[in-house]
């Protein structure tokens, strides 16, 4: 399953973090999500190509900013 990395900004604690893994991990084909606080890097993995606006709107509507895969 592909890996893609993107950068988020906004993110600072352990709410973020379950945040982000809920709202991306709810989205079609996501296998997997892992948040790395430190690096402002969100890792999704998913059964095919990952749906990038679908994960844009999640990350937005849940107040952070995805700036694009890294």
């Amino acid at each position: 399953m592909p890996a893609t990395t993107y950068a988020v900004s906004g993110m600072s604690c352990g709410h973020c973090k379950a945040t982000l893994t809920e709202v991306i991990g709810e989205l079609d084909g996501v296998r997997g999500v892992e948040v790395h606080l430190g690096h402002g890097r969100v890792t999704v993995t998913s059964a095919g190509e990952p749906d990038d606006a679908a994960i844009t709107e999640a990350v937005d509507e849940a107040g952070y900013e995805l700036t694009g895969r890294v």
